[in-house]
């Protein structure tokens, strides 16, 4: 089991077939349940003081889910936790609940396939536990797996849940879901308009809505089964005068993670439902199996057809939107300092956008904790950081939330389009030296923005099977192989590709170490190398991390411009570079 911040993730699927959709798990997986939740529970009542702490549970919309929060539901009834069971329910969903609660256990694995199953931890802040804590509840969780005595105590424990208990639990799920789902659109409209004045709310959110009938609006989502179809969408985007269609509702029909080679589905019908006439329909989605995160489809009204976004694509829409929201609307604070929060992996184009826009750009290692994290420190140093993420999958986080969220991207692409007079496109444009046309399209957004080549966080050529479990030695090495061949081809790179020298950065946690001379002391953190221009400027990197929610290295390239066959060339080099480093 992978026991990562981000999410601890296994087959559960009692065959261990990772694409088995049966919905039961083994005995033993269900003691690795209770044991995960008990673990958990003590470590709420530890840190809030609580001796009867308030936690809601939840599941995405994975077969095996229901059997892993019976087992957890139990042992927590009995060490008398009050628990608020959600039934299936979105990541956003679960955690701007617990806001008002003292923690959550949500079910999921993300975008893994569908026998995989795993577990989330939270507090009430919004997010996930952050690396600290999380590796606090490992060793809880590890040292218990291995005491026999405990652990049959435990189980014990857990067996003696009347049935009446659990299902008094059941029976007020329907009432949770529904003050769960109340508190989440509640949440949602903060972070869409950037305030916690309900009067400011009301007037943007009317206003807006003045935009959105003007225009007509309309989105398609497929859902594939996702838990986002049991959440807020549909009445959200409806009640906001938003045209609403959507497929697959009810069941996983092709795979989870959301990137090009599934978004085939949503492009489809959106170019569907403009043969039938819905010439409205200007965005589709598609979200993840715990619904945090999900990727864009557009209508490209100049070849009429639906255009897949690529993940760097949607992030760097969503980092111009929300910046020129910001500034649109608080830049005239003396106290403004507009930042961006994003992982080592994201195109260089942020620091374009950002510095057009006078943003800084801070980064950190891959995971949503290390990036919420990251902002949460820059915040505390009197920087506006409203837009953050990891433009390597797409996944945009708006403050205050905590985490990705499609409704937020969606909307911060529809205030760009929406809002004309004055509006946040035209800032970009007066701020980058562009020609601003005030009848433009999301197709003329998209033109404006920086141009760079970057390898798609789910092509096979960007995930590498590695031998070496050691990824500290795995980059010692490279380093070896890597300044050997630097010096071989340095003439070649120059002539070729303008690449005069390089920078080499790591990443752990939070922060962010420039100019190194060892590559190990990234350990299993980020380790990007920068190749600069004749004026020291960053032209293009490789980047290279172990994954910490599955067992593979994932590398990509990025280029600036579009330079396809510069960035196959340097992706090929690292991989070259790496395999040989991993003999």
């Amino acid at each position: 089991m992978i026991l990562s911040a981000s999410g601890w993730r296994k087959v559960f699927a009692e065959s261990g077939n990772e694409q088995d959709n049966s919905p039961n798990i083994s005995e033993n997986d269900k003691i690795i349940s209770i044991t995960a939740a008990s673990v958990f529970l003590d470590y709420i009542i530890n840190t809030s003081g609580q001796q009867m702490p308030v936690i809601a549970v939840g599941i995405d919309a994975r077969p095996t889910g229901p059997q892993i929060a019976d087992a957890m539901l139990r042992i927590l009834i009995k060490k008398g936790a009050i628990v608020q069971y959600l039934g299936v329910t979105a990541a956003p969903e679960i955690m701007a609940y617990s806001k008002k609660l003292d923690g959550f256990i949500y079910i999921s694995a993300s975008h893994n396939p569908i026998g995989h199953n795993g577990i989330k931890f939270g507090t009430n802040d919004g997010g996930v536990l952050n690396g600290q804590e999380n590796a606090k509840i490992v060793k809880d969780f590890t040292a218990l797996l291995a005491d026999q005595k405990a652990l049959d105590a435990l189980v014990e424990c857990a067996q003696k849940c009347k049935l009446t208990e659990l299902n008094a639990v059941y029976a007020s799920s329907e009432s949770a879901k529904f003050n769960a789902l109340h508190a989440y659109e509640n949440f949602i409209t903060q972070t869409i308009t950037g305030s916690e004045d309900q009067k400011y709310q009301a007037d943007f959110i009317k206003m807006l809505g003045a935009c959105i009938e003007e225009n007509k609006i309309g989105l398609v989502c497929d859902f594939n089964g996702s838990a986002r179809a049991k959440s807020i969408d549909r009445d959200f985007f409806t009640k906001n005068k938003i045209a609403f269609y959507s497929i697959n509702d009810s069941k996983i029909v092709h795979e989870i993670i959301p990137e090009a080679e599934n978004l085939v589905h949503v492009a489809a019908e959106m170019e569907r439902l403009h043969t039938q006439g819905h010439s409205e329909v200007v965005l589709g989605y598609m979200p993840d199996c715990d619904g945090d995160r999900g990727n864009l489809v557009y209508w490209d009204e100049k070849t009429k057809k639906a255009v897949i976004l690529k993940a760097q694509e949607v992030f760097s829409l969503s980092v111009l939107a929300e910046l020129t929201f910001s500034i649109w609307k608080d830049g005239k604070n003396p106290d403004f300092k507009p930042a961006v929060a994003v992982n080592c992996p994201t195109s260089m184009r942020i620091e374009e956008i950002a510095t057009a826009l006078g943003a800084k750009v801070f980064r950190g290692e891959v995971g949503e904790a290390n990036i919420v994290n990251l902002a949460r420190e820059k915040r505390a140093d009197g920087y506006n950081v409203r837009i953050l993420g990891e433009g390597s999958n797409g996944g945009t986080i708006t403050y205050p939330a905590a985490v990705r969220d499609p409704i937020n991207t969606i909307f911060a692409i529809l205030k760009l389009l929406l809002i004309k007079e004055n509006g946040l496109f035209k800032l970009w444009c007066d701020k980058a030296g562009i020609k601003y046309k005030p009848d433009f399209t999301l197709t003329d957004v998209l033109a404006s923005l920086p141009k760079y080549t970057t390898t798609g966080v789910s092509e096979a050529r960007a995930v590498l099977k590695v031998k070496t479990t050691d990824h500290a030695l795995l980059k010692k090495n490279f380093q070896k192989i890597f300044e050997e061949e630097y010096k071989a081809k340095e003439k070649e790179l120059k002539e070729k590709y303008g690449i005069c020298s390089y920078e080499a950065v790591i990443t752990n946690g939070t922060k962010e170490t420039r100019n190194v001379t060892d590559f190990s002391l990234s350990g299993k953190g980020g380790l990007k190398i920068l190749f600069k221009d004749k004026d020291s400027k960053a032209i293009a990197f490789i980047w290279m991390r172990g994954s910490g929610t599955e067992p593979v290295f994932r590398i990509m390239c990025d280029v600036k411009g579009d330079k396809a066959e510069e960035e196959k060339a340097l992706l090929e080099w690292e991989t070259q570079m790496i395999q040989k480093a991993d003999k």
